[in-house]
């Protein structure tokens, strides 16, 4: 499955919204790398990953995913992986497949 088929299969407009707010969170860190180069130091990696964090939680509710992922951004350096995109990525796969119906075999009488 691709990342296109993934962002299609969202049913929930919330989760759209946290995939969108996840992938522009990491891309402007990215592009932004001298802004957010100092991890916990820098001001604007601080206020991007709290408000990010907020927001990612208001939209999907709190998961265990979001702790790591906050972790991961106060290190230097490491705030240029994706973590935010692949945390929403984890959660969102998580309950797409817990609201798939169970199939069962059939009753042999």
């Amino acid at each position: 499955m691709t990342w296109i088929d993934t962002f299609k299969s969202l049913k929930s407009s919330e989760h759209r919204l946290a995939w969108m707010v996840a992938m522009a969170a990491d891309a402007i860190q990215i592009v932004g790398f001298p802004l957010f180069a100092e991890g916990v130091a820098s001001p604007a990696d601080s206020v991007l990953d709290l408000a990010v964090g907020f927001v990612l939680v208001r939209l999907l509710g709190w998961h265990w995913a979001f702790l790591p992922s906050l972790g991961a951004e106060l290190i230097p350096g490491l705030d240029l992986f994706p973590t935010w995109t692949a945390a929403v990525w984890y959660v969102t796969r998580q309950k797409m497949h817990s609201e798939e119906p169970e199939i069962l075999p059939p009753v042999r009488q």
